[in-house]
């Protein structure tokens, strides 16, 4: 009798292990890896792809699932929504990272992304202390925490603060960046008491002068950089201490002294993906059955791109070199995890032509100077009032109504004054009332995006959107910020653990990437999350 219950006790165990390892809900990989290459408009993956090698881009869409028609659905397309968007499948009128700062009228200021006076850096005491407590909603990664009770394992990394802290959102368990004063990495006391023993080698390493000595030539020679517009022109920005931007940029003369030119050089992507890699191996991300996540993001694109535009033979430089790396950082996952990782790329937003290039090319473009406009002192040449205007931020105008009340004025006869008067000017496509955005006359797909971009709280009176391909204020290099498809239009690529081989040419948005991840996981999406699943990406 015993011998028949053991042999029932043994056959129902066998059963239960293998119901356990068919049931969906325990099948995930070992690792996530979140790539957002900062400032990567979709067509980077093609127009250099003559150049570009089998092992990075080539491969995650020999290999993977490309989904060629992303798009951002909401109006600011700046770094901080994008991060917060793509990891919660939000919105920034819910996630409230409404851009990169914004105006609070209560407190009178501007409000950066992750302030948080609550809590001190740690590894500097130089910069400002930083948190994600000002994103309102939580990301897929907080919902990998909460699922795994815990377990798993959530680090964010990049040069820029807001893009290690807002994709790792509320309960990672480490998020690190870049301080330009020093060439370290450092985080904040909402993570930990003190830097990791592992962090501090890395910095003890000063692997940014290592990197600052081998300066920045082209990887191939320069007359072969037949997809840039040439090494010197008018609309493009000189790094520091440069009178030209032309190569060879020698940037071996701030070793030791200015740390704060190397995220504006490729060397700045280099040595992210050494920490992330130090921070895979270290941490010990992927080395059980529960799911890691490490969230990455890549911010020398931007730098670069907003100093030399994206036409730049500095850009293509930059998109060649990534390539090799990101190729070398997939067979450094391979070894370390062989098919048993998921990773995915994508981007915050795109970028506009300089508009020297533009006028150049014969493309409309310009610079709009909206502090000087004609509209605001003709609106304070009717009501004899100065100081009309409280900010400008985001494209948004917020009136001054302290001074308008003062003066006795009727608030909205100023603004529809004013309105009326932005909508002369040349390089404004139109100006209207925020709080009659209903009532807009825009398509409604255009129209929807400044309603989804719209924090209730935050938002200004006056929303401005200016012409395709002008600019507010900048009168070399480039920039982004608006909803046209240069600065919206973003490529979301998956490869690995579950994921198909395919190419997609429906629409997508980029609040479908946080779903898409949570259902690979089989985990609950982030609590504000609008966004669908791309089935069509998951065996």
């Amino acid at each position: 009798m015993r011998k028949i219950c053991f042999a029932i006790f043994i056959m129902g165990s066998m059963i239960s292990v293998q119901a356990q390892k068919a049931y969906p809900g325990v099948e995930r990989p070992k690792l996530v890896v979140g790539i957002m290459v900062d400032q990567m408009r979709w067509d980077f993956l093609y127009r250099y792809a003559n150049r570009y090698g089998n092992d990075g881009f080539k491969r995650m869409l020999r290999e993977g699932f490309t989904c060629e028609n992303t798009y951002i659905p909401y109006a600011q397309t700046v770094t901080a929504c994008g991060h917060a968007t793509v990891y919660t499948g939000s919105l920034p009128s819910i996630h409230g990272i409404m851009g990169n700062d914004w105006y609070d009228r209560q407190k009178g200021r501007l409000v950066y992304c992750t302030e948080d006076k609550q809590v001190t850096l740690v590894g500097s005491s130089r910069a400002e202390p930083m948190s994600p407590r000002n994103m309102a909603v939580t990301t897929m990664c907080d919902e990998l925490r909460i699922a795994t009770n815990y377990k798993a394992k959530v680090i964010g990394i990049a040069i820029k603060d807001r893009g290690g802290i807002l994709p790792a959102g509320h309960t990672a368990n480490g998020a690190y960046w870049y301080e330009g004063s020093t060439g370290n990495w450092i985080s904040s006391s909402y993570y930990v008491k003190e830097l990791p023993g592992w962090v501090n080698a890395f910095n003890q390493r000063r692997l940014p002068d290592s990197l600052y000595r081998l300066n920045w030539n082209t990887l191939y020679p320069l007359n072969t950089y037949v997809m840039s517009d040439g090494d010197d022109n008018s609309w493009e920005g000189s790094m520091s201490g440069e009178q030209i931007p032309v190569f060879p940029h020698t940037t071996s003369k701030f070793a030791g002294t200015n740390y704060a030119v190397l995220p504006s050089t490729p060397h700045g992507n280099t040595l992210t993906l050494q920490f992330a890699k130090e921070a895979l191996v270290s941490e010990g991300l992927g080395v059980d059955d529960v799911t890691d996540f490490l969230a990455v993001s890549l911010s020398s694109p931007d730098y670069i791109g907003h100093q030399y535009g994206p036409n730049s033979i500095e850009v293509e430089d930059t998109y060649l070199r990534l390539d090799r790396e990101l190729g070398e950082f997939f067979r450094f996952l391979d070894s370390k995890l062989g098919k048993n990782y998921t990773v995915f790329l994508t981007a915050d937003h795109g970028v506009a032509h300089a508009p020297a290039y533009a006028r150049a090319n014969r493309f409309p473009g310009g610079v709009m100077l909206l502090n000087t406009s004609a509209a605001l002192k003709n609106t304070i040449g009717k009501f004899g009032v100065p100081n009309l205007v409280e900010n400008y931020s985001n494209y948004q105008i917020y009136l001054n109504r302290r001074t308008i009340d003062s003066a006795k004025l009727n608030f909205r006869e100023v603004k529809s004054y004013f309105i009326e008067q932005l909508n002369r000017e040349e390089g404004i496509h139109y100006a209207f009332d925020n709080e009659r955005i209903t009532e807009a006359h825009l398509p409604t797909e255009v129209k929807e995006r400044f309603i989804k971009g719209l924090h209730p709280k935050y938002g200004g009176d006056i929303q401005v959107i200016l012409k395709s391909g002008y600019y507010p204020y900048f009168s070399t290099g480039a920039t982004h910020g608006t909803w046209y498809p240069y600065d919206s239009h973003i490529p979301f690529v998956l490869m690995g653990w579950g994921i198909r081989q395919g190419r997609l040419l429906r629409d997508v948005n980029m609040t479908d990437i946080a779903p898409t991840i949570s259902s690979l996981l089989r985990i609950q999406m982030p609590s504000g999350n609008v966004g669908n699943t791309v089935s069509e990406a998951l065996k």
